[in-house]
Parts: C-alpha cells; sequence; structure tokens
C-alpha cells in the first residue's frame, strides 16, 4: 500500500518508521533543510533522534510529490492508498486547505486535542475545510512515538463513520507490534485523546509536589469520569472511555515518563515558569493548548470538570498550585457515579 504521513515529528516519524516495514512509504516535513538533513542521515535528529530511518522509507519536502505518492496509488485502487495527517491541531487547518487542492483519497489524522480559536475538534476541522465526502478517520490511543518506532507492542483506536476505511487502516497498520482496533464513536475518541492531556498536567503536579500514588489514583479516576461526562455531553458514547483511547490513553499518559504534558506538571510543581517549560520540552504540549477550550466548553454544556478547570485556572489565572490542591482536596463528597 501506498502511504504518505504529512507531519515529520515525533510521531509521525515513529509511525512511518513502522509503517515501511511493510509498506511503501513516504514522509513529508514542511521545512526543507530538515528534510534535507533527515534524508540524508536516515534519521530525524530534530524530533526522533536515535531512530535510524529504513531504507525504504522516503522523505521529502515536496508537497506535490508528497500527494502524488497516494493519489496515483488510489486510482489504480482505492484501498491502496492511505494518506495519514500527523500534524498538531494548530496545524491541521492550514493542511486540511492545501488539501483541497487534491483529490485526495481518504484522510486520517493522529492529532489529538481541540483548535484553541474555535473549540473544535480535529474532525470538525476536517468537515468544515474539506466537507464530509471524503473518507476521514482519527487513529488514536496509548502511544508513545519512541516506543513505536522501537517496534515495542502497542494498541490503537481507530475511530470513523466510514467502515470501509476503518477496515483499511486495520489492514495497512495493524501488524507486527501494533494491534488496531475499529469504532464508529469519533467524538468519544477524541474527546479522550483531548482532555487526558490536561490531566497528566493534573497528576504531573501532583507527583512534582509529592502527594504519593493514592493521590495521582485518585487524579486518574476522577479525571476519566470529568472526560466520560463531557464526552457524552458531545456526542460521544460512555462505554468508549472504558478503552484504548480513553483509559488506556489516559493512564499513560499521566504516568509514564515520555509524557510531554505529565512533564509540564513536573515543571510547574517545581516553580518553572509556562514559556520556559514548553520551550525545554521543543514539541508541543496540546494539553496546554486545549486547557482554556475545554474549560470553556464545559461551561457551555454544564459540566462539572474541577481537575480540568483547576488546570486552566494553574495555566492562565496565575492559580497557586497549592489553593488548587486545597480547593480540590475540600469538594463535598458525592457519589462516585456523579
Amino acid at each position: 500500500m501506498n502511504i504518505t504521513v504529512l507531519g515529520a515529528g515525533a510521531w509521525g516519524t515513529a509511525l512511518a518508521i513502522a509503517l515501511a516495514q511493510r509498506h511503501n512509504v513516504l514522509l513529508w516535513g514542511r521545512n526543507p533543510d530538515t528534510m534535507a538533513a533527515t534524508a540524508a542521515q536516515r534519521e530525524n535528529t530534530a524530533y526522533l533522534p536515535g531512530f535510524a530511518l529504513p531504507d525504504t522509507l522516503t522523505v521529502s519536502a515536496d508537497f506535490s510529490q508528497a500527494i502524488a505518492h497516494v493519489t496515483s496509488a488510489a486510482l489504480a485502487n482505492q484501498n491502496e492508498a492511505l494518506l495519514i495527517v500527523a500534524s498538531s491541531v494548530a496545524g491541521l487547518r492550514e493542511l486540511a486547505q492545501q488539501l483541497l487542492l487534491f483529490p485526495i483519497p481518504n484522510i486520517v489524522w493522529l492529532c489529538k486535542g481541540f483548535e484553541e480559536s474555535t473549540r473544535l475538534l480535529p474532525h470538525q476541522i476536517v468537515r468544515q475545510v474539506l466537507g464530509d465526502t471524503i473518507p476521514a478517520a482519527a487513529l488514536s490511543g496509548p502511544s508513545f512515538a519512541q516506543e513505536v518506532a522501537r517496534g515495542l507492542p502497542c494498541a490503537l483506536s481507530v475511530a470513523s463513520a466510514h467502515a470501509g476505511l476503518c477496515e483499511q487502516v486495520v489492514a495497512a497498520v495493524h501488524g507486527g507490534n501494533i494491534r488496531v482496533y475499529s469504532t464508529d464513536d469519533l467524538v468519544g475518541v477524541e474527546v479522550g485523546g483531548a482532555v487526558k492531556n490536561i490531566l497528566a498536567i493534573a497528576t504531573g503536579v501532583a507527583d512534582g509536589l509529592g502527594l504519593g500514588l493514592n493521590a495521582r489514583a485518585a487524579l486518574i479516576t476522577r479525571g476519566l469520569a470529568e472526560i466520560t461526562r463531557l464526552g457524552v455531553a458531545l456526542g460521544g458514547r460512555s462505554e468508549t472511555f472504558m478503552g484504548l483511547s480513553g483509559v488506556g490513553d489516559l493512564i499513560l499518559t499521566c504516568t509514564g515518563d515520555l509524557s510531554r504534558n505529565r512533564r509540564v506538571g513536573l515543571g510547574l510543581a517545581q516553580g518553572k515558569p509556562l514559556a520556559s517549560i514548553v520551550t525545554e520540552l521543543g514539541h508541543v504540549a496540546e494539553g496546554v493548548r486545549c486547557a482554556a477550550a475545554v474549560r470553556a466548553l464545559a461551561q457551555e454544556c454544564g459540566v462539572d470538570m474541577p481537575i480540568s478547570n483547576a488546570v486552566a485556572g494553574v495555566l492562565f489565572d496565575g492559580d497557586s498550585l497549592q489553593a488548587v490542591m486545597e480547593l480540590l482536596l475540600s469538594r463535598n463528597p458525592r457519589e462516585e457515579a456523579a
């Protein structure tokens, strides 16, 4: 199968490495100098250092070439082409607008979060720009790029209203050490992937303050309740949040040392300014970008999200960590299912 991955960050590169073992994969990045260096060194030293690119993986900064790689294959057989967008949520709209000029066969995105200015989920951005005639899907779940590039086991969810595209993604990605499960609950999968990043910041703060494993477990569990409440309010199904893109991704992001969002929380607990934390990361931390959007959406939907609201307060309102933790711990008791 011909597969193009648009976006040569850590996750896009890792997935391209994994898929190039079985498919004809082209990895595209927008910076010509970076992509030229990546092609020459056979390593993405900027975003995924230490992992060699397979000789079979094509690297390019030519957008037309990247799209032709899948459109030509699709003309021969619609099931032999897959276009994967590995940008951040912030870059998704611009890429979708570029794709308007091409007869793309399908689109699958890896990004997780809400667009800051519009509070839209990725599938809503894609639909707004490209319409709803192109088969579209989200590929999500608990997945650290470094582990995928290393070939360690990983399980993902593909979500789409197009059953045929789900089958195509499973056929392309499922295999080796990667397992893929499908669902038609696109909203549930995307909300789970977005909000868990905010909860990871909260658990990072708790760990950084030395509040213990009991506190971490409580934050994860009650955080899952928050994610589920918002997801259901936005049209997702509650059972989706018990799966890979819900509790699975939440546990990984809140506990794994490779989690960028967790590291944001650890940095805040150390008293570091947010700007310096983000600069040190060198990568996107989507929890920071979508915390304000989630807080606003929760208010609009009448959904109680105390942990997510507390994180937004620390990030944007100057609330102190100690005051926020005291507020969370002083909340009135309630039934656990509520």
